[in-house]
């Protein structure tokens, strides 16, 4: 007798952390999808996208009202502002307007899951203590990663559904129109840099080149978000999820540069978004030349998140064992990681293949 199908209700799922996790949970014969996100998507016979503004209570009510049958709600969404203090309410509220909806029409909902970051520990204040753990105290506000937790935590007190926080690193991995994508803007401008005839610099602050950083691999991350929230002793818990590894940008920077057969050059301190400002044109004539899948260069623009990135000149990594005393095992090799996902940029055509010509010299 086959147990009754699990329906899953992913809440961003057209970033490059709840597009994977739709992808992996796919993967699986037990779970029924439901993707959540401001652009919808087109819908299979195993996943139905509802386009949603989650801001708006009344819409998120109206369009969710007939998922009487989700299980578990994941949790992924996350909508930018120009400061800390002014991120809090629209997060706070767009996660808050979700469950105010599924919650009192699906009857049989057994788990939250919500993604967080390095940011509950100040990772993104300056240098943290590391490795930073789940046990850490809450820094000073504003933050609405804690904020959220905090909310869970309210509503989850008698309630018969449990809830689960995973606090991943950088995630690399597939995803196109995301702000939040490092693997991408890597590989933009490396590929821009071949075609100027450039070598490829670290731009990243002095000291970032050195520092400590651990990454986390999007099919990786969904693997574990799945763990968490069907494993029962995880219920009401947070946990660090990385790849399981160290690495300095000093060792990893030279072998992306390798990849795209570029030399590297000594760093040089540079804002990507300033100096990547007026390369929209450049990125066109690549486009058309190669006959790469067009997308706009805003869709493969995520300059500023990468200055963000190449800024941290502190070591930056978590313990990631409570998961593993927990039960999760798994691990990735970051080197690897990086190539897989341009060898997969390289087969979708986001990106030329091996021999892109450097067509142009800058003249000294």
């Amino acid at each position: 007798m086959t147990s009754q199908k699990k329906v899953a209700l992913v809440v961003g799922a057209n970033g490059v952390i709840g597009g994977n996790l739709i992808n992996h949970l796919s993967e699986l014969n037990d779970w029924s999808i439901v993707g959540l996100s401001r652009r919808g998507g087109v819908s299979t016979d195993c996943i139905t996208y509802i386009p949603v503004d989650l801001l708006d209570v009344q819409e998120t009510k109206a369009k969710l009202a007939s998922q009487t049958d989700v299980t578990h709600i994941f949790y992924a969404a996350f909508q930018d502002r120009p400061s800390w203090s002014e991120l809090v309410a629209p997060n706070l509220a767009m996660l808050t307007n979700v469950v105010d909806a599924i919650e009192p029409v699906a009857p049989n909902l057994e788990h939250i899951s919500l993604m967080q970051g390095y940011k509950v520990y100040g990772a993104h204040l300056g240098p943290f203590k590391t490795p930073a753990r789940e046990t850490d105290a809450n820094h000073m506000p504003p933050e609405f990663n804690i904020d959220q937790q905090d909310f869970l935590e309210r509503r989850q007190k008698d309630q018969s559904w449990s809830w689960s926080a995973l606090r991943p690193s950088v995630v690399i991995g597939f995803g196109l129109g995301n702000p939040m994508n490092l693997a991408i803007a890597i590989a933009i401008y490396a590929t821009m840099s071949k075609r100027l005839g450039l070598p490829l610099r670290f731009p990243g602050k002095p000291g970032a080149y050195d520092s400590l950083m651990e990454m986390t691999d999007a099919g990786l991350l969904a693997r574990a978000t799945v763990w968490a929230a069907t494993t029962k002793s995880c219920a009401n818990q947070a946990f660090n999820i990385n790849n399981g590894d160290l690495f300095r940008w000093s060792e990893m920077w030279p072998k992306i540069a390798n990849f795209f057969d570029l030399e590297v050059a000594p760093p040089l301190p540079m804002s990507l978004a300033t100096i990547m400002d007026d390369k929209e044109s450049l990125w066109n004539e690549i486009l058309a030349e190669y006959e790469l899948t067009t997308h706009s260069y805003q869709d493969v623009s995520s300059w500023g998140f990468a200055d963000a990135v190449f800024s941290w000149n502190y070591d930056f990594f978590a313990d990631g064992t409570k998961a593993r005393r927990l039960g999760f095992h798994e691990h990735v090799d970051t080197e690897e990681m990086f190539l897989e996902v341009f060898k997969d940029l390289r087969e979708r055509k986001i990106i030329p293949q091996h021999g892109l010509a450097q067509a142009r010299r800058l003249h000294r």
